[in-house]
């Protein structure tokens, strides 16, 4: 067996087996460390030449700075070693930059401090992860139209407490699935402008090093990086990035909810939806005749552990001082953990749904269980014009006993009781007891939702 297909993983991010189970190449390539290190490059580069643009440093010098720093450069032996030794990379990072820049290189990293750096290089990768989660957001939303849309009336049975309640339509529960994705790209528009922003204060946030340039060198650098201007600095005020993980864990959470309901909808004993068939896909090394939905699964698991993270970020907020002591360093865990689960999740919702096998016909089955009972609601409203409201409940509630304890349908049990007959024929009875006759405005729901989501887009 060849081993050169296995480098060093001990996590199903990284693990040959698992990674495209619980993510996708492309996030990982965002949040990878050649990644990570080209986005240090990147703002040191931005910074030399925002700081030229304001007259702080020489413009031959950025553009020095800005020829000689390439990733290709970079000794990553050595500047792993010396990150173990310092902490942090960016000081490690800086000397090869020193170096690489030849006499421009006296002006790499001016003004700046290290979190300056860390902190805007993830703001890009966070930029560019958001990028791709909305990417895959309006794909699964595409997919969940065209669902709700086909299934607008398809009848099934709706649960509560995980018994049947009342009729609804599948695409009636579609529908809700697609509204939270709305809002979902929704909420990812507007966090952009509170966390899309630039790091840079210098050693305790003052700006102190440059002077009465810091502002502009601030304002300059943003520019140079397309993003926005803090208010103050936010070394250890990290709502922001907080409040991007943890949508994360609400778009994972939608997920984990549609996941949870494929799951109980696969079962033997349902039988209404299945994952699209794949040959050897969800197979048992033992049980031939299983096809697990595994799809569903993963993406239920990535859920939990966005959660996980989501409290993790929230608990790093709380921070000591002008500069914290190690909260920070929990973000590192987590910010690019949630990135690649969360996209992970995605890939696994558009391929599920995007083949989902809906059973209409079984749906239909299930629907008729209960022997017209889902519907007694709907039969004693039907009455009660005739009889009166309090009446209606006693017969049909008789009429319900009858068909627990004897057998038979609810419209058999109706068309027994004279009460009944005298002003409803079977013809009229058959239909109060059709679960497709009380569907409620679940179908107008639908049009309302389709009709919703579209105007997200426009």
């Amino acid at each position: 067996m060849s081993s050169s297909l296995f480098t060093p993983a001990s996590t199903v991010l990284d693990s040959v087996l698992f990674r495209d189970a619980f993510g996708t190449a492309r996030m990982r390539d965002v949040f990878s460390d050649q990644s990570l290190i080209a986005r240090y490059i990147e703002v040191e580069v931005a910074l030399a030449g925002a700081e030229a643009r304001v007259g702080v440093i020489p413009a031959d010098a950025a553009e020095a700075i800005a020829r000689g720093s390439r990733l290709d450069r970079v000794d990553f032996d050595h500047l792993r070693h010396e990150t173990d030794i310092v902490g942090y990379p960016i000081l490690p990072l800086v000397h090869q930059m020193v170096a690489m820049c030849g006499e421009a290189g006296r002006y790499v990293h001016w003004g700046a401090t290290t979190q300056d750096i860390m902190d805007t290089a993830n703001v890009l990768q966070v930029r560019a992860g958001l990028a791709v989660v909305e990417e895959d957001i309006r794909a699964l939303r595409g997919i969940l139209a065209q669902l709700a849309h086909k299934h607008r009336d398809t009848p099934m049975a709706g649960r509560t407490h995980l018994q049947q309640a009342l009729p609804v339509t599948f695409g009636y529960k579609v529908a809700i699935w697609l509204a939270m994705f709305d809002r979902h790209q929704e909420r990812l528009a507007e966090l952009r402008k509170r966390v899309l922003v630039v790091q840079f204060a210098g050693a305790a946030g003052t700006l102190a090093s440059l002077g009465d340039k810091g502002f502009q060198v601030q304002a300059a650098l943003a520019d140079e990086l397309g993003l926005a201007v803090p208010a103050t600095t936010w070394h250890v005020a990290r709502d922001g990035f907080a409040e991007a993980v943890n949508l994360l864990a609400l778009i994972t959470g939608s997920l984990g909810k549609i996941a949870l309901d494929i799951m109980i909808m696969a079962s033997t004993e349902f039988g209404e939806v299945y994952e699209p068939f794949v040959k050897g896909r969800g197979a048992s090394s033992t049980m031939p005749q299983k096809r697990n939905p595994i799809s569903s699964e993963l993406m239920l698991a990535a859920s939990k552990a966005v959660r996980q993270h989501a409290g993790l970020m929230v608990d790093a907020m709380v921070q000591d001082f002008e500069r914290a002591t190690g909260p920070w360093h929990a973000e590192w865990l987590a910010l690019p953990e949630s990135f690649i689960l969360t996209a992970g999740a995605l890939h696994q919702a558009k391929f599920a749904l995007g083949g989902l096998i809906v059973d209409e016909a079984r749906m239909g089955q299930n629907l008729a269980i209960s022997r017209g009972l889902i519907v007694a609601e709907a039969v004693m409203m039907g009455l009660a014009p005739a009889m009166g409201r309090q009446q209606a409940h006693d017969v049909v509630y008789d009429a319900c006993r009858t068909v627990n304890e004897q057998g038979g349908t609810l419209a058999e049990a109706l068309a027994a009781l004279p009460a009944v007959t005298q002003h409803f024929d079977r013809s009229a009875i058959d239909r109060l007891t059709d679960p497709a006759n009380y569907l409620g405005l679940a179908p107008q729901m639908v049009d309302r939702a389709l009709a919703a989501s579209a105007a997200c887009d426009r």
